[in-house]
């Protein structure tokens, strides 16, 4: 401002930019005087101070005459300052207190802690989530997606999910609750997403409850393990494990028509001796001499009707090694939510038949004929074509399982769903492998032209 060496009256005035007058700052409109000589004069405008986080702030200060003193002076090209108020209040970081959290399944709920830390000034909030890994919403746990708020100087609070306990032995499983949508400045910390195990105790539970209600129990018959083989013969030998009570029609039917093989694995050795080791190998061995039985047997019976070697081993002796595998993968299925029991049964049976089962005989057979210090020869035949259309029905039943997994017609699971689809997609399996039968038979007869 340039004005001769007299008194002069100036205006000041602030005008709002992002910060508001009477929230973030007071508002001033006042008229000031510059004494003859004075170069500079100080003004104060009073800034509002809250807990709140915000952005920085600007507004305005605007300088201007009077008319009164508009004929005797002037002001300079800088007539408007802009002010800038920084923030300096720290809502802080949120996030799980653990990244990690146990529950047991009979607790009725999890409780989660959710902290606030680096700062705790205003009032902030999140929103959190809840999202399936191997716990199913509504089945195993109630979903949740809502708002945490945390007050000014708040620094920790606690969700809580409420869990279903079906008092069902099953697995542990896991859902993930997670934070997102920060409001107030607050910004989402190291452990932005937790994972909730829901530990199964329904085996303990009910196993408490059976000892409490035995007064006088035999502390033997809780024990996994038979500390005899003479224990493994009488309860092979009895209906329903010697429990006659609840034994019914269909009980006394299995035990006739399983009794010859119920005596027979009762000379595998019990679990208690060696700590189960010996019982794996002796079970390894046993399934190792059947499954050569039924190979040999099966080639017996393909020989007298007068079926091809490789036909014989694709229908009698598939049938035989891998049928019992099919209804025991069917049984663990249904004990289980997932299908991870089932998968591991086919998988590790069929390399036991396969590795060991039939392994061993041509083991047997290479070791013979090296004793006579002549080759083992296994002639292909027909292997290449059954190979080929077996590969083929793989990828088609493969296929099939995909698209059950992601379709909801089909529940999105490959294992059971909707009645119509469930049976529709098994005898769609079981034409794949009369398909695969048919097409392997014909070209073993000569009726399909296969060069090998």
């Amino acid at each position: 401002m340039y004005a001769p060496n007299s008194l002069m009256h100036c205006l000041l005035d602030t005008i709002d930019g992002t910060a508001t007058a009477g929230e973030d700052y007071i508002k001033l409109s006042e008229e000031f005087v510059m004494e003859s000589g004075q170069q500079e004069k100080k003004i104060t405008i009073h800034v509002i101070d809250d807990n709140q986080w915000e952005p920085d702030e600007t507004f305005f200060v605007k300088l201007s005459l009077p008319e009164s003193e508009e004929n005797r002076a002037k002001v300079g090209s800088k007539t408007v300052a802009l002010v800038t108020i920084i923030n300096d209040d720290e809502p802080g970081y949120i996030h799980f207190e653990e990244p990690i959290n146990l529950v047991k399944e009979s607790v009725g709920k999890a409780e989660i802690k959710v902290a606030r830390v680096n700062g705790a000034d205003g009032r902030v909030s999140v929103h959190y989530r809840t999202k399936d890994i191997e716990a199913v919403a509504t089945r195993d746990y109630e979903p949740a997606d809502s708002e945490l708020v945390f007050e000014h100087g708040e620094i920790s609070k606690i969700i809580a999910i409420p869990i279903m306990n079906d008092l069902d032995a099953e697995k542990d499983e896991t859902f993930a609750v997670e934070l997102y949508n920060p409001t107030g400045g607050a910004t989402i910390g190291k452990h932005g997403r937790t994972v909730v195990t829901i530990i199964n105790d329904d085996n303990y539970i009910t196993m408490a409850n059976k000892m409490a209600s035995l007064v006088q129990v035999d502390m033997d018959k809780l024990s996994v393990t038979k500390t005899t083989w003479g224990q493994q013969f009488k309860d092979a030998m009895t209906v329903n494990g010697g429990d006659l009570e609840t034994a019914k029609f269909v009980h006394y039917v299995g035990h006739t028509f399983s009794f010859f093989w119920k005596i027979l694995f009762a000379f595998v050795p019990p679990t208690s001796i060696a700590g189960g080791w010996l019982t794996f190998f002796v079970s390894l061995l046993f399934i190792a001499i059947l499954t050569a039985v039924v190979g040999d047997v099966a080639a017996i019976f393909g020989c007298l009707v007068g079926l091809k070697d490789s036909i014989t081993a694709i229908s009698f002796v598939a049938l035989g090694t891998s049928l019992p595998d099919t209804f025991a993968s069917m049984i663990a299925a249904k004990n289980s939510k997932t299908a991870d029991d089932a998968i591991g049964n086919v998988t590790g049976s069929n390399s036991v038949n396969v590795f060991l089962g039939l392994g061993l005989p041509w083991l047997v057979a290479a070791v013979y004929w090296e004793s006579k210090n002549l080759p083992f020869t296994v002639k292909a035949g027909d292997l290449s074509f059954s190979v080929l259309v077996f590969s083929c029905s793989c990828i088609i039943g493969m296929i099939l399982l995909t698209l059950r997994r992601f379709l909801g017609v089909f529940g999105k699971a490959e294992l059971g769903g909707p009645t119509i689809p469930k049976y529709a997609c098994s005898i769609f399996f079981v034409f794949l492998w009369i398909c695969y039968l048919t097409l392997s038979g014909l070209q073993a007869y000569g009726h399909i032209y296969w060069a090998a």
